[in-house]
């Protein structure tokens, strides 16, 4: 009697977790598997590791791997708008991108430095006060002093390419890309001297 109240105990409790309707835990990414993905699809724009290609090209070593994999869904989805970028994730599942993003946050990437010295000041000052007579934040408030970003809300900056963050305002400036709201507030109110010499300096951000 015992042994049949401890089974049907333990039946009851399965029953009451499988009607609670909990979700079961992701797995677990797959570092081997996003690897693959990296490099039968990505390597040639981005590299192996994700780290310093074309200056044209996000750097995508040690960026967030929940900003990765939201980006890759938006570019299947289109809410991001790019003819390339939406045909490589297009054929790529969930796990496939949290896979891919997973593998491309384990690497560290390496170092960049700010390529005009004219306009380092400018840029040190919107980065970390703004322009406070038209309203534009600091970015360190959102990305970080050092450009680290926020898992999930914001992606890490420090060292990426200045030319691609530049891109990257105009595109959000312009409309062009509209997938962040609060980012294209932000560069709707910014020239292009304003954008370059912010741009520049978060290349050098470490």
């Amino acid at each position: 009697m015992k042994t049949a109240a401890i089974v049907l105990s333990s039946l009851l409790l399965a029953t009451t977790a499988f009607a609670s309707g909990a979700p079961a835990a992701p797995a677990k990414p797959d570092l081997a598997k996003g690897g693959a993905i990296a490099s039968q699809v990505c390597a040639a724009c981005h590299t192996a590791d994700g780290s310093r290609g074309s200056p044209a090209n996000p750097i995508l070593a040690g960026q967030h791997p929940e900003y990765l994999a939201k980006q890759l869904a938006e570019f299947k989805s289109g809410k991001r708008k790019n003819a390339i970028m939406q045909g490589m994730a297009t054929p790529l599942s969930e796990d496939d991108m949290r896979n891919v993003a997973a593998f491309y946050a384990s690497k560290t990437a390496k170092p960049g430095f700010a390529k005009n010295k004219d306009t380092v000041v400018l840029g040190e000052k919107i980065w970390r006060g703004g322009i406070a007579d038209r309203s534009i934040p600091a970015c360190a408030g959102c990305h970080g002093p050092t450009g680290s970003g926020m898992p999930v809300q914001y992606p890490r900056l420090g060292g990426q390419h200045g030319d691609y963050v530049e891109a990257q305002m105009v595109a959000f400036r312009s409309g062009a890309r509209a997938n962040n709201a609060v980012m294209t507030g932000v560069a709707a109110k910014m020239n292009d001297k304003e954008i370059k010499a912010v741009s520049d300096y978060i290349a050098g951000l470490r």
